[in-house]
């Protein structure tokens, strides 16, 4: 034992007495967890290597397996807590930034669980959605603040290049590279089945998904990796990194492990070599810079494709938000701090950044004191979770969702947040061949299809709930939501009254 020992933060319990010795775990476990013993003929567990993905306990034949939170730990400190005592120690040995993934899992409020939805009794009764049209399909892209007429009276119809959506949900940036081909395959299909749009991420577009353009945002990040003439017109939108809700105010990195084959073709760098984003594009430094951007990429599509700016959801938001409707850019896409990465610095994605809830209220009402509401739409990602969340944040604002972790789980992902390690035992997030495998991307499709499905229902029903008929009629409709538990600032900024007003 050395002087910074950590107790391994999961045990696995074994029933002996149900074992078969079948050594299915061994197999299933790319983290080494288990080993056979030859000579003493029994399944050995390495509980320092556990990341609690439950691969080994879904697959035993015999349910001999739990994986449990080991009890032992340091003494209890309400402000030393283990955590923060054990991260001390893996820095104080290695002198490195501690690398984590997934969302921030700090306990801060959830808004979207402290603000309740509407609904219609007698005066204003509810709509039936199973027998009553109920409209899902949104237009995301600039719109007339005015109805304008030709000579002749006719009302004039040409609009600036729209995405069109059958419900207001799209699968958010995750690159190729951060998570594997049959995941980016899952993800492609299932949003073409569905009538609505994914995101390649920072790490360019696979040749074999150039089939779905019509599904695809193309992203342009700061490394600009993968991007080319042939790349910005596969896509039915561009959307220009700015900025990430996992890790504000800094650039992208996919681990030179993960750099490998199509993956280092497709993003054009060579095998092996680390894929890091700079915290700025070098061409950006302030609202002009990025309108010259904005109309460079709208040139060289020739001004056929929507323009999405993707910012994290910071302190100043609104003003940011305010500046790049004023760009030329079409549509804001706003990443709260709980959004999902493939990989950050643990210290920026636990304590950088603000909650979407609030940055979507702010930044909706501050454009519509500005009178540019409808120059630009707004989509929000960050932990949106159930189609209650979809409901809360296009009443708060937003014309539409950014979907990722959701997906992923979606999928199969059992959030063991070690994503940054490769070894996604589930396929996901990983490029080891053996692992990649295990993910079927018809299956992942079809459940992604699914999911969305039951969504759309879900989202039908609510709004009939409350009376209204189409996702328009909801947009900042926030007379339908109350807050509960929550102070008069919050509620001010959220633009909501108190559950009983």
């Amino acid at each position: 034992m050395s002087i910074d020992f950590i107790s391994p933060e999961y045990d696995v319990i074994r029933n002996e007495d149900r074992c078969t010795k079948c050594r299915i775990c061994v197999q299933q476990c790319a983290n080494g967890v288990h080993f056979f013993d030859e000579k003493r003929n029994v399944l050995i567990s390495d509980e320092t290597k556990c990341v609690n993905c439950q691969r080994c306990v879904s697959f035993c034949p015999v349910r001999a397996l739990k994986i449990v939170k080991n009890p032992n730990g340091l003494k209890a400190n309400f402000n030393w807590c283990s955590d923060s005592i054990n991260e001390i120690f893996k820095q104080a040995s290695s002198g490195g930034v501690l690398l984590s993934s997934m969302g921030n899992p700090k306990k801060f409020p959830v808004y979207f669980d402290r603000i309740l939805i509407n609904a219609s009794q007698v005066t204003n009764p509810p709509i039936d959605p199973l027998r009553e049209p109920m409209e899902t399909k949104v237009f995301l892209g600039k719109k007339p603040s005015e109805i304008e007429r030709d000579r002749d009276g006719k009302i004039k119809c040409k609009l600036e290049p729209q995405i069109e959506l059958s419900m207001p949900v799209m699968f958010s940036a995750m690159s190729f590279g951060s998570i594997s081909y049959n995941a980016h395959a899952a993800l492609a299909k299932a949003a073409s089945e569905l009538g609505i749009l994914y995101n390649t991420g920072e790490g360019g577009l696979h040749e074999d998904f150039y089939v779905y353009g019509k599904n695809t945002i193309v992203q342009v990040a700061s490394g600009r990796f993968g991007v080319h003439e042939d790349y910005l017109e596969a896509g039915a939108a561009i959307e220009i990194k700015m900025g990430q809700g996992a890790k504000p105010g800094i650039g992208g990195h996919l681990p030179g492990m993960k750099v490998v084959g199509e993956i280092s073709r497709t993003r054009m760098i060579p095998e092996g070599s680390d894929a890091i984003s700079p915290a700025p594009h070098h061409d950006i430094y302030s609202i002009e810079d990025l309108r010259q951007l904005v109309f460079s990429l709208k040139e060289a599509t020739g001004y056929k494709k929507p323009i999405i700016v993707k910012v994290a959801a910071v302190h100043n938001i609104a003003a940011i938000a305010s500046g790049i409707a004023r760009s030329g850019a079409d549509i804001i896409a706003i990443d709260g701090f709980r959004g999902g990465t493939g990989a950050a610095p643990t210290r920026i994605r636990d304590n950088v950044g603000i909650p979407v809830e609030l940055a979507l209220a702010s930044v909706d009402q501050h454009l519509r004191d500005e009178g540019i509401r409808n120059n630009i739409s707004l989509v929000v990602g960050g932990s949106i979770r159930s189609s209650a969340d979809v409901v809360k944040a296009i009443a708060l604002g937003a014309d539409a969702v950014y979907i990722a972790t959701a997906a992923l789980i979606a999928m199969g992902c059992h959030l063991c947040r070690s994503c940054q390690s490769g070894r996604c035992n589930w396929g996901i997030a990983t490029q080891r061949p053996e692992l990649v495998a295990r993910l079927d991307p018809e299956v992942a499709k079809t459940r992604l299809v699914n999911l969305m499905t039951a969504w759309r229902h879900e989202i039908k029903e609510m709004m009939g709930g409350m009376g209204i008929n189409s996702i328009e009629a909801l947009k900042g409709n926030r007379l339908m939501l109350r807050g509960i538990g929550l102070s008069e600032k919050e509620l001010e900024i959220l633009g909501i009254s108190h559950a009983g007003e």
